[in-house]
């Protein structure tokens, strides 16, 4: 929780040593999203199907109203800071015109083969103050090469180079290990640090997106939950892309040497790619997997895939504002602010230096990487265990408790529980291990004149 800083106490008082592995800044801009938009759109949309086999006919690709300035517009509405688009799935197809192959929009009728759905994409994101990402699936089903290792490699690799030069500043990049048998019967064997060399080479601010990073992992399930312990740090080395230990994933790894973060991802509907006879998730289901992301430690990332016009569906949006909608709600009012707040340690142990203004205004909002990352609560070095007082002088009402650190120094907190004051004594109201960037507790609805927030543990 923030604690103001001022000059005088700067000064005087040491901030405390940040403890390793620490977030690059690409890292802190990504988390600071929290929301992040999938667009699954490609042949699938077409042919009804989430996996293609790579023998669709290119003919078939042809949306009458394509729209990216809509996807841009709605994501931007509700709150999305960041789209990423299925530039390759599975099945080969590539929505620009590549010239490594004629599996692309080129061979397609759509704007009579001169349509490139990433430039239009990247349009509408620049205008709209959005952040941009892409993912090139290494499989491809449709590819002679799949399979001819090396042959396959530079194919790959090319078409990587493409999207990285052409379509201007890119800040995110997504890789998954899904591997299969190429024409030739051979399993491709991938050269990842190849592929990720090349992103940084050329896209320096692009976050890295795989099981294993370098930048970003996969939180391990596609329910979009975070592990209610989640640590930021992971031990690369241990990990094999396509094959990871999900429970790792989902927890992160106190002990681990490496900053990657995990990034949660979900489809607002059954499928990834769009089904007419699905329907989007319900708002309930889409606050528990908010909670369960963002309120978790990590970023969420919600698919909603456009129609075969190219529009997202009218139900989707509809949900997505409600979505929205109670976001704000719910974070209309910090009560917190109201609150007389003490501790049991400030660092240096000066009254000037304590937690009187400890709390933001807003610590709700994507657009923010912290509410204030130069105001946060600190101790002396040698204390890990400690409290923070918010005394209200009069009942208050709330159901949702959120706490954050600043991630810029590390990741400390191991253990924390929050005490509500009734009946003339201190009584535990909820528990939990790891905070990180952001972490949210709801509770039933309660009132209390007095909260504490008590670390019990923390790594320094």
């Amino acid at each position: 929780m923030p604690v103001l800083w001022t000059s005088r106490s700067v000064a005087a008082v040491r901030p405390p040593a940040p403890i390793p592995p620490l977030p690059e800044w690409r890292q802190v801009l990504w988390q600071g999203t929290e929301l992040v938009m999938f667009l699954h759109f490609g042949v699938n949309t077409f042919t009804g199907r989430e996996w293609g086999d790579g023998t669709e006919d290119p003919g078939i690709f042809n949306p009458q109203r394509l729209d990216a300035g809509q996807w841009a517009a709605v994501a931007k509405e509700c709150g999305f800071g960041r789209l990423i688009l299925t530039a390759k799935h599975h099945d080969g197809f590539c929505l620009w015109p590549s010239q490594y192959t004629e599996h692309c929009v080129a061979s397609s009728p759509w704007k009579n083969g001169s349509g490139d759905v990433v430039a239009e994409l990247e349009l509408a994101c620049r205008s709209n103050g959005l952040q941009m990402g892409l993912y090139l699936s290494p499989w491809d089903r449709h590819e002679s090469s799949y399979g001819d290792s090396p042959s396959y490699n530079a194919h790959y690799i090319a078409q990587l180079r493409e999207l990285m030069t052409e379509y201007g500043l890119l800040h995110e990049i997504w890789f998954d290990g899904a591997c299969g048998e190429g024409p030739n019967g051979k399993r491709q064997e991938y050269v990842f640090d190849l592929y990720w060399a090349l992103v940084r080479q050329l896209q320096p601010l692009a976050c890295i997106f795989s099981d294993a990073g370098p930048d970003v992992r996969w939180i391990g399930n596609e329910n979009g939950f975070a592990g209610e312990t989640c640590w930021s740090m992971m031990d690369r080395s241990a990990v094999t892309i396509g094959q990871a230990d999900v429970k790792l994933l989902n927890t992160g790894d106190i002990n681990g040497p490496n900053w990657v973060p995990g990034e949660c991802d979900v489809s607002i509907r059954d499928g990834w790619f769009w089904h007419a006879e699905q329907k989007p998730k319900s708002l309930q289901q889409l606050l528990d997997i908010y909670f369960k992301s963002v309120g978790r430690n990590g970023v969420l990332l919600l698919n909603v895939p456009p129609t075969p016009e190219g529009l997202l569906d009218d139900r989707d949006v509809a949900r997505l504002r409600e979505f929205k909608s109670a976001l704000d709600d719910i974070f209309t009012v910090n009560l917190a602010r109201e609150a007389q707040v003490t501790a049991s340690h400030v660092r240096g142990a000066a009254a000037q230096y304590g937690p009187s203004g400890t709390i933001d205004d807003n610590p709700y909002g994507n657009w923010t990487v912290e509410a204030n990352p130069q105001t946060y609560w600190a101790v002396d070095d040698s204390v890990r265990r400690c409290w923070i007082e918010l005394d209200f002088a009069k009942e208050v009402e709330f159901n949702l408790l959120l706490v954050r650190e600043p991630i810029r120094l590390g990741q400390r907190i191991e253990a924390y529980h929050w005490d509500i004051f009734k009946d003339n004594r201190w009584q535990t109201l909820v528990s939990g291990t790891t905070i990180g960037n952001k972490k949210m507790d709801p509770v039933p609805v309660g009132k209390a004149s007095r909260l504490r927030l008590v670390s019990d543990n923390a790594r320094a």
